[in-house]
This record gives C-alpha cells, sequence and structure tokens, in this order.
C-alpha cells in the first residue's frame, strides 16, 4: 500500500484529478489547492494545465465522493483566488453549472460555504452578468432543494456586491413564478430574496414583478419591507478586483476622497425605477384619430384626444423616437382658452419628460417659455400641473440649460408669473447636482437681491429663500460679497433659509485643494537642487540644543568651500565658522525652528565667508579649542560630514525626530482604528444576517400562524354554515307537522260538516213508520234516500281531503275524479242520476243504486242486506195495513 501512495503521489496534479480511487483525487485535490497557495504570481506554470482543460475542475467540483467533492470545490476557489481573471473567465462556462447541481444543494455545510464562495470569487474577479446568466436555468430545475439553494445564492451575491455591480433585472423578471411553486421552502427564499432586493431598490422594486403576485403575497411582502424601511441603506460589503486596485492605486492622501464619494453615492442609493423598466414605444401606440380630435374647435374633444395620449405615455421608461410634432402639439395646447386642456397636457408633457429623461433634452427650449408664460393662471390645480411639468423637463436636463429662461420670467410683469418662476428656480437650486458657475451665481444673487425689494411679503421672501438656498450650495464665504448692502433682518432670515435648505449639489470649497498639493513641491525642489542646505537644516537642531558643541558647525562650510577651492580657503573656513555661532547664527536659528526659514539664514554666512572683518578675530578659537592643530580643518570636516549624512534623510523630510515619531504613533494610531472599524463593520453585518435569518424564521411562524387561524376560520364557518342549515331543516319540518295537523283538521271538519248522524236517523224512521201507518212507508223510503244521500257526501268529503293532499301532477292525472266529484255535488243530483240509470236499464233505483256503489269500490253484501231489510220493512207495512184496514195514510 505504501508504494501505491508514492506511486500515487507522483503522479502529475491532472491524473489524479481523473483517478479512479477517491481518495487519489480527494490528495489530489488537496495537493493542488496548497500548490496554488504557493505559487509567486498568476503565470506560474502550475496553472497551465487547469487553464487548458477546463474539464477538469467539472470533475472536480461534481466529484461522486461527498468528501472528495468538498476537497475539489476547495481546490477551485484557491485556483480562482491566486489564478486571477483569466482562471476565472476559463473555468466559469465548465463549472457553475454543477455548482448549483451538486455544490449548492449538498447535504454538507462546508461543501455548501465552498460553492457559494466560489460563484462570489467568479463575480469578484470578472463581472456578475455571465455568473447571473449560467445560475438562472437553475430556477426551472424540477428539484426544488436546487431552486431554493440557487435563490440563496441570489441573495448572498446580492447581499455582498449590491444592485449596482450585479444588475437586478434578469432575477425579478423570474420571481413572478417562483411565488407560484409549490414548495414552501422555494416560496420563502424568493421572499428572502426580494427583501434583500428591496433593501438595495426601495419602492423601484415593484415596477417589474410586483403585479403578477397575488394579493396575499403582497401584503406579505409589505409586512417585510416595513421592518427594512428602519434600516440604513446598506453598503457595497465586497469590492470586485478591479475595484480593489483602483483603491488600492489610489494615493495615501485620496482615502478620505474615496469615503466622501462613497458617502454621496449613499445619497443617491436607491434606484429609480427607470433604471429597471424596458423602454415602451409608444409612438406606435397613439390614437389614429389623435391628430383630428386635438385640432377640434370642441375643447371636449381636445381634452380627450390629450387623454387618451396621456394614457399611452404613462409609463415608466419611453422609448426614444420622434415627438417633435407631439412637443408643438402640447407647447400649443398651452396657450389654449380651456384650462383643462391646459392641465392635461402639461400632465402629458411631465410623463414624457419622465419616461424620456436626458432624451427630452432636445425638446426643452420648445416647451418651457409656453409653460413659464401659462403660470399666470391663478387656479392652483394649473400652477400644480405646470409646476410638476416643470421639474421633469429640468430633471431632464441642468440649471445652466434652463437659467437664462428662469431669470428672464422673473421679470416678467405680471405678478403670479414672478411669483410661480422663483419658486420653480427654488427648486431647480435644490434639486441640481451640479453647482453654478460664478457667473451663474452673480447672476442668480442679483435677480434675488432686486426680489427683495418687492412690494408683496411672498416675493421677497422668495428671494431670501433663493439667496439661502444658493449660499447652501456655494458657501458663506463666496457669498458674502452679495449680501455686503443688504440691512441686517434680511441677512438674518437669509440665515433662516440657509440653515433650513436641503440641496443635493457639492459644495464648492474644492479650490483649497491645490495648495496641499503644491506645499511638497517646493521641498522636493528644495531637497534636489541645494543639498548642502538641507545638511544644514540636519545639524541646525543638536546645535540649538547643546550650546557647548559649537566649534562642529565650520565643516559643512569648509566642505562646501573646499569643494569649490580647496588650497586657498584653508584659512578662511573656520574663522566664519566660528564667528556664526558666537554672534547672531544661534538667535536666528531659533527664531526660525524646524521650519523652511531657517535655509536661507544658513545661506547667508556662506556668502559673507570672504569678508575680512572678522578674519584676526576668528583664527585664535580654533587654535584653542582644537588643541594646537592650528587651521587643519580637513580632519574636522570629515567626521562631521560623515556624522551628517546619517541625519539627511529627516532633514530631507523637513521635521524633526520628535514630529517624526509622534507621526508614526499617529500613523499606527490610525490603523489601529481602521481595523477597529473593521472589526466593528463586520460585527455589524454578522448581527444584521443574523437578524435577518431571524426576522425569516419570524416570517415564516407568522405565516405558519396565519395559514393555521385561516384553517380554522375557515372549519368555524362551515359548522355555522351547518348549524343554519340544521335549524332551517328543523323549521321545515315543523311547518310541514303544522300543514299536516291542519289537514287533519279540516278533514275532519268537513266530515263532521257532511255526515249525519246514522243510527238514530234511521233508528227514528224506523220506528216511527211503525207507528205512523201508511205515512211511515214514505218516511222509511225518504230515510233510505237520505240514508244514500249521507253516504255519498261521506264519499264527496272523502273525495275532498284527498284532493287536499293530493298534489297538483295527482290532480293531473286523476282528472276523471273531478267530474265525479261534480255529479256528486248534491243528493239531487245524485238521485237524478241514479234513477236515469236505472230507468235507462230498466232496473229499480235500488239496484242502480248498488250498481253505482259496486262502482264506487262498496261491498255488494251491504246493498242486499240493505235490500232485504227494505223488504223485510214493505212486508211489515203490509201487515200493518191489513190489520187497521186502511188503504191510504190520512
Amino acid at each position: 500500500m505504501a508504494e501505491q501512495e508514492e506511486d500515487f503521489s507522483s503522479l502529475p496534479l491532472p491524473d489524479r484529478f481523473v483517478h479512479k480511487n477517491w481518495k487519489v483525487r480527494k490528495e489530489g485535490y488537496e495537493d493542488a489547492a496548497k500548490a496554488f497557495q504557493n505559487t509567486p504570481d498568476e503565470s506560474d506554470p502550475v496553472f497551465k494545465p487547469f487553464l487548458l482543460d477546463s474539464g477538469l475542475w467539472k470533475g472536480a467540483v461534481a466529484d461522486s465522493n461527498v468528501a472528495a467533492q468538498q476537497e475539489g470545490i476547495n481546490a477551485l476557489c484557491s485556483f480562482l483566488k491566486y489564478g486571477g481573471r483569466n482562471g476565472c473567465m476559463r473555468t466559469r462556462n465548465s463549472t457553475i453549472t454543477p455548482i448549483f447541481e451538486k455544490g449548492l444543494s449538498s447535504t454538507r455545510a462546508a461543501t455548501k460555504q465552498s460553492s457559494l464562495e466560489a460563484l462570489l470569487l467568479y463575480v469578484e474577479l470578472d463581472k456578475a452578468d455571465p455568473v447571473i446568466e449560467e445560475l438562472l436555468p437553475a430556477l426551472s430545475n424540477k428539484q426544488p432543494k436546487i431552486i431554493a439553494a440557487t435563490l440563496s445564492a441570489f441573495t448572498s451575491i446580492y447581499h455582498a456586491y449590491g444592485v449596482k455591480v450585479v444588475d437586478p433585472k434578469p432575477v425579478l423578471k423570474a420571481l413572478p413564478k417562483i411565488f407560484g411553486h409549490a414548495d414552501k421552502n422555494v416560496r420563502a427564499e424568493a421572499s428572502n430574496l426580494v427583501v434583500e432586493l428591496y433593501r438595495w431598490l426601495r419602492e423601484a422594486i415593484k415596477t417589474l414583478f410586483w403585479n403578477d403576485l397575488k394579493p396575499v403575497q403582497q401584503q406579505d411582502l409589505e409586512k417585510l419591507f416595513e421592518v427594512v424601511k428602519q434600516e440604513p441603506h446598506p453598503k457595497q460589503e465586497r469590492l470586485l478586483r478591479t475595484q480593489q486596485a483602483a483603491v488600492a492605486a489610489a494615493p495615501a492622501a485620496g482615502g478620505d476622497d474615496f469615503e466622501a464619494e462613497g458617502e454621496e453615492d449613499e445619497g443617491e442609493a436607491e434606484v429609480d425605477a427607470f433604471d429597471l423598466a424596458e423602454p415602451v414605444d409608444v409612438v406606435s401606440k397613439i390614437p389614429p384619430d389623435f391628430y383630428e380630435n386635438i385640432a377640434s374647435t370642441k375643447w371636449k374633444d381636445r381634452k380627450e384626444a390629450l387623454d387618451a395620449f396621456y394614457a399611452v405615455v404613462k409609463v415608466d421608461r419611453i422609448k426614444d423616437g420622434h415627438f417633435d410634432e407631439m412637443i408643438s402639439i402640447l407647447a400649443k395646447c398651452m396657450k389654449d382658452a380651456n384650462i383643462a386642456v391646459v392641465t392635461v397636457a402639461a400632465n402629458c408633457v411631465e410623463a414624457l419628460a419622465n419616461g424620456l429623461r436626458k432624451s427630452f433634452a432636445k425638446y426643452r427650449g420648445r416647451i418651457m417659455s409656453p409653460m413659464l408664460d401659462r403660470l399666470k393662471e391663478k387656479k392652483q390645480s394649473v400652477a400644480d400641473a405646470l409646476g410638476a411639468a416643470l421639474d421633469a423637463v429640468f430633471a431632464s436636463t441642468s440649471l445652466s440649460d434652463c437659467l437664462e429662461e428662469i431669470l428672464e420670467f422673473l421679470k416678467h410683469k405680471n405678478p403670479q408669473v414672478k411669483l410661480e418662476t422663483l419658486r420653480f428656480l427654488i427648486r431647480c437650486l435644490k434639486t441640481t447636482r451640479v453647482a453654478p458657475s460664478k457667473p451663474e451665481t452673480k447672476s442668480i444673487a442679483d435677480a434675488a437681491t432686486k426680489l427683495l425689494t418687492e412690494s408683496t411679503e411672498v416675493t421677497r421672501s422668495g428671494g431670501a429663500e433663493i439667496l439661502g438656498t444658493l449660499m447652501k450650495i456655494m458657501g458663506e464665504r463666496a457669498m458674502n460679497p452679495y449680501l455686503e448692502g443688504l440691512d441686517d433682518i434680511r441677512k438674518t432670515k437669509i440665515k433662516e433659509y440657509f440653515d433650513a435648505a436641503e440641496v443635493k449639489a457639492k459644495d464648492k470649497p474644492k479650490p483649497v485643494a491645490p495648495p496641499p498639493k503644491a506645499a511638497p513641491v517646493p521641498q522636493k525642489k528644495v531637497f534636489g537642487k541645494k543639498p548642502i542646505t538641507s545638511v544644514k537644516k540636519a545639524q541646525a537642531p543638536p546645535r540649538a540644543a547643546t550650546p557647548q558643541e559649537d566649534p562642529p558647525p565650520p565643516p559643512p562650510i569648509a566642505k562646501a568651500a573646499a569643494s569649490r577651492v580647496i588650497p586657498s580657503k584653508l584659512g578662511g573656513v573656520p574663522r566664519s565658522g566660528l564667528a556664526a555661532p558666537s554672534g547672531a547664527l544661534k538667535l536666528q536659528k531659533r527664531l526660525a525652528g524646524p521650519t523652511g526659514a531657517s535655509v536661507p539664514i544658513l545661506s547667508s554666512p556662506q556668502r559673507t565667508i570672504p569678508t575680512p572683518t572678522f578674519d584676526d578675530e576668528a583664527i585664535p578659537p580654533p587654535k584653542l579649542g582644537l588643541g594646537g592643530r592650528g587651521l587643519a580643518g580637513r580632519p574636522l570636516g570629515k567626521p562631521v560630514s560623515a556624522h551628517s549624512e546619517p541625519t539627511a534623510p529627516p532633514a530631507a523630510l523637513g521635521m524633526s525626530a520628535i514630529e517624526r515619531a509622534e507621526l508614526e504613533e499617529l500613523r499606527a494610531e490610525k490603523e489601529r482604528l481602521q481595523k477597529l472599524t473593521e472589526d466593528l463593520r463586520a460585527d455589524k453585518s454578522r448581527h444584521a444576517s443574523q437578524i435577518n435569518e431571524l426576522q425569516n424564521q419570524n416570517a415564516q411562524l407568522i405565516e405558519d400562524h396565519t395559514r393555521d387561524v385561516l384553517s380554522i376560520k375557515a372549519k368555524e364557518t362551515q359548522l355555522v354554515r351547518a348549524r343554519s342549515d340544521a335549524e332551517a331543516a328543523e323549521q321545515t319540518v315543523q311547518k310541514q307537522q303544522r300543514e299536516m295537523e291542519r289537514l287533519k283538521r279540516e278533514l275532519s271538519r268537513v266530515a263532521r260538516a257532511t255526515t249525519p248522524p246514522m243510527g238514530t236517523d234511521s233508528g227514528d224512521h224506523i220506528y216511527r213508520d211503525a207507528g205512523m201507518g201508511m205515512n211511515g212507508t214514505n218516511h222509511i223510503v225518504s230515510g233510505v234516500d237520505r240514508y244514500e244521500s249521507s253516504r255519498a257526501s261521506r264519499e264527496l268529503g272523502y273525495q275532498r281531503a284527498r284532493s287536499y293532499m293530493s298534489s297538483p301532477s295527482e290532480e293531473k292525472e286523476n282528472g276523471g275524479l273531478d267530474a265525479q266529484r261534480g255529479k256528486l255535488g248534491s243528493p239531487e243530483s245524485r238521485g237524478r242520476d241514479v234513477s236515469d240509470g236505472a230507468r235507462s236499464r230498466g232496473e229499480s233505483p235500488g239496484r242502480g243504486q248498488e250498481g253505482r256503489d259496486g262502482v264506487t269500490g262498496q261491498p255488494i253484501e251491504s246493498w242486499r242486506r240493505a235490500a232485504e231489510v227494505t223488504g223485510q220493512l214493505k212486508a211489515r207495512i203490509e201487515q200493518m195495513k191489513a190489520r187497521q184496514g186502511l188503504a191510504r195514510p190520512h
């Protein structure tokens, strides 16, 4: 096994990258990462095989063994970090796809982190657009975990580099489809990405995809946006290599300027919706009857035409085209007699200017003057519409382009035009990003000063506000000449407007910058041209500090003199050197200090060396001080010059050792503070990420809670509906029961009304007939007839009751029942029917009745019994007649 390992380690790195054994591949990845770290530069030969064959990295990133895959991605990160831009461009197309398929969705946290770092390095080394293009297909992947991991990678990329480095439009266009995904983790990661983009874009994010979301999703995102609105605007946390080079190349003095530019960019950080929107071709969408209606004599037609045009141009971004004819029409509409037409025309101008931006600048000269002239309208709605249109036109141009016309209308005779124009000028000064030049400043200040003498207080206040806003831009010092002739009250009012003004233009104390640059230039020239004076400056502090060392100063002068004419100037050198310390040289140095003014003071004794006045007095001191060596200045000059050489560099810097030590301390303090600031920023970023993570968790919990609450409410709604249905059913049952009881009562009432007591009638008739003789027969017959009629009435009652209980369909089906019901309407009709039927058949009425009753379903035996009873009664009647001998009753 040891021999095999030695053989594997001796293989070239590319061969080990494609080896069958995963352990060999893993060791190859580790050795490659170490080799990349030890390279001196990007042109090292170790990078060459991996640049020529990018497929090696594709296999490393998508390695089938998770342990080897982790080391392979680490090796790729090391390769990108030390291989530079060339390695990035050669391998990008081969590695990004396996990174999001196998790396970002890995179960290992280290592999995920390394994969994300590789993507960030790809963005850092070149640019973000190719990386975003390679990652976008992952959003259409079938596996939800890959989509969620890619969305998380997008969030990290935008968090690190911001939207100015990474274009957000391609990702924003794909978000509506992501929010409709079935997996909740995908939707959660999409929400995190939108929140991160909202940190950079603010409300401009809603122009691309907001309308495609569901109202519930919009509400959830709005709740998350409320938290972000309270945070400061984000800054780019990770720089591109080009940005890093620019920062490194910037001079140390320019570091503050770079930070100042970053602060200025922070004010402009909020991205406009115009930058994200797609241009729309509005020329092709203009209604065909627009030109005909706009030339109509009816103001309603003209207004309708402008309304239709406004609906077309009211978009975030307009594609540039030929709008000359349209601008001419709108300028003509500014003179329209109807103010409604003027208002809509102003709205159209505003929409065009906002949609075209800089492309609208070429139309400014044709539309601004008519709008300024129309400011004479006193109706506030018209003035507001015109003011908004003027602001949009100014945003597409600059203050220099519009200033001439504005100042001209400040002299207008109409006070309304003058007032609205000065308000427009104030808005221009507050929104301009370029400070006016000195001639423009003078013209604005002169015009504003004249307004201070107007009769109306509003105009005077407007003039003071113009001067205060202009002072905020140019500075108090630049505006002092224009305020000299004003009284204190007006100056106080201008100062108040100055303190309250908020401007976007850069201040102009920038001419102060050249003097610091000019200051080091003369020092360099002094160091280059006059080395001797610099040496003298280096020697000056020790001489001033130690008065007992007065003799050493002559050697530099002796050296300078000897360099010119050594044999003839030996005697004069020590004289001048000794005379200067004992005389005014010490005092002059004490007055001069460490500044550059000491240079001419030291140079003057050199010029006065040949003066014969001090020769006799200067000779004795060197003899006494040097121990009898006479005028030998050369031994003294050499050691002093040698001693002065190490002190030359501080003299070249123009500062003492104490100042240099203090400078070093300040530099060390600055580095310490910078490190502390970086640590604090890192902690802030970490805390912000933790807060964001907790907010996401909170949002998920809120979403789950909301879903549960909605589910509970739905169940409660279903329960309430079921209860209401049960109550309705109970009411229906009760109603039906009441109806049945009513029908029963009706049935019983009808039966009682139509049915006489049967037993009493027949019995009475029988006994009554028995006591009445012949007259009883008629009673018996009438009793039988009454019995028959009572039966018929009972049947009629039963039939009516059944008709009440039957449905209409049953009544239709049983149509014959009505005819029988009509026949049985009265006893007379029934008797007639019975007698008629009996006559037609030649039968007795009794049998006809029997047949009819038989038809109605009554048993035939009952009729037979009735006939027998009748026969018996008749027999008894005959017997009674025979006994009494009566033929007829009286």
